[in-house]
């Protein structure tokens, strides 16, 4: 919730601060370029620290930052802030997606790591609703900096109730030796490493394209009022829901790659349908499910996947680095479609690019080693 608000809230900052395309795309890229740096970085420190440790700390840090973006007062504070909660929510992923796949046996880890990212299209959706009716019953100045602000009490009762959490069997199992901060770039961890990376950049630029400029889109070349852009966004986010637990079933049941593989494919096919062609606004309501079903629940399957290809002693550090390199990378993405708007038009700039990414996926699901059944506690580095 806390990090989508900024798509929902794009068109109001544009109007208050006369943002150029440009400088609103790279509010959306600083954060995923921070929280690349976060997430590795809280992931070795997961490794040493323990998993538990790390996490009760990262959820407050991401609420405190995102109220900095609400009492932002220019581009430039708020810049700032966008580029703090980009640490925090790296940070926050990372630890959590790795204590969940430690914790969970294999027949059931991808639905299990599957089940806690389904948790992103309620965020998602709760800062639809946040963002369309919070601004309705405020004053204006306060209406867009408000949403960025109600997630700090219920991030205090979250925060308390990690307190009772305990540390992973895997990581209590670890010697007190610990790996050096490279070692996910040594022999033989690195081509595990690098088909990670390629994998995460591939989907965090197809998703990043549609979270951040979606929205825009709708208002833009569709003429739609906020309510009626909600309400296709909405239907996007059940989309995705649906796609996060049919994916993890499948991802448990088939394979990591194959369900790889085919969600990239289905987002594509619907992504082309989407902004190559001139459809209706009916068909695009009815497109939009399908399209969250397969951009969004190829993600309920790579916590398992990056959790699965290294040893415990590297498993925060390599899940962090790859997942959040990837983020950032595709922190590109919005600024490249920010800067093609005028040439290509939004609708065909979203597209591009993000097909383009999706791309990326299916090669990677066919170098990356199958990985369903690994025991993590003995899992080999790569195959």
């Amino acid at each position: 919730m806390d990090v989508q608000l900024y798509a929902f809230m794009l068109p109001v900052l544009v109007a208050l601060w006369h943002l150029t395309h440009a400088q609103a795309g790279l509010l959306a890229t600083v954060t995923l370029v921070s929280s690349a740096a976060g997430g590795w970085i809280a992931g070795m420190l997961a490794d040493r620290l323990g998993r538990v440790r790390l996490l009760k700390i990262t959820i407050l840090g991401l609420a405190i930052s995102t109220c900095f973006c609400g009492l932002a007062d220019d581009y430039v504070s708020f810049l700032a802030a966008r580029a703090f909660q980009g640490l925090c929510f790296g940070s926050e992923w990372t630890v959590g997606a790795v204590l969940v796949a430690e914790a969970a046996p294999p027949e059931f880890r991808g639905r299990m790591v599957g089940a806690a990212q389904s948790a992103w299209p309620v965020g998602w959706g709760l800062a639809a609703a946040s963002a369309t009716l919070i601004p309705a019953l405020l004053p204006p100045d306060w209406g867009w900096r408000a949403p960025f602000m109600i997630g700090l009490p219920p991030t205090l009762l979250v925060f308390f109730y990690r307190t009772r959490m305990s540390e992973t069997e895997a990581f209590l199992q670890l010697t007190r030796a610990r790996p050096a901060w490279n070692g996910i770039f040594a022999a033989p961890v690195l081509p595990s490493t690098l088909k990670g990376c390629l994998l995460t950049t591939g989907m965090h630029g197809g998703y990043w394209a549609i979270a951040t400029w979606w929205p825009a889109m709708l208002k833009a070349e569709r003429g739609f009022s906020t309510a009626t852009a909600s309400l296709y966004f909405g239907a996007l986010v059940a989309g995705s829901f649906l796609g996060y637990a049919f994916g993890a079933w499948l991802g448990d049941r088939k394979g990591r790659r194959e369900t790889l593989a085919s969600f990239a494919l289905g987002a594509t096919l619907l992504l082309l349908a989407c902004t190559l062609y001139p459809v209706s606004d009916q068909a695009l309501l009815l497109l939009s499910f399908p399209l969250g079903f397969f951009a969004l629940g190829m993600f309920s399957v790579i916590g398992a996947v990056l959790a699965e290809l290294y040893p415990t002693a590297l498993r925060g550090s390599g899940l962090g680095f790859c997942y959040n390199f990837g983020r950032g990378m595709a922190g590109v993405t919005p600024l490249l479609i920010g800067s093609s708007i005028l040439g290509l038009g939004l609708r065909h700039a979203i597209g591009l690019y993000a097909t383009a990414a999706y791309a990326l996926v299916v090669v990677a699901a066919f170098l990356l080693p199958e990985t369903r059944g690994r025991e993590l506690r003995s899992a080999p580095a790569d195959s």
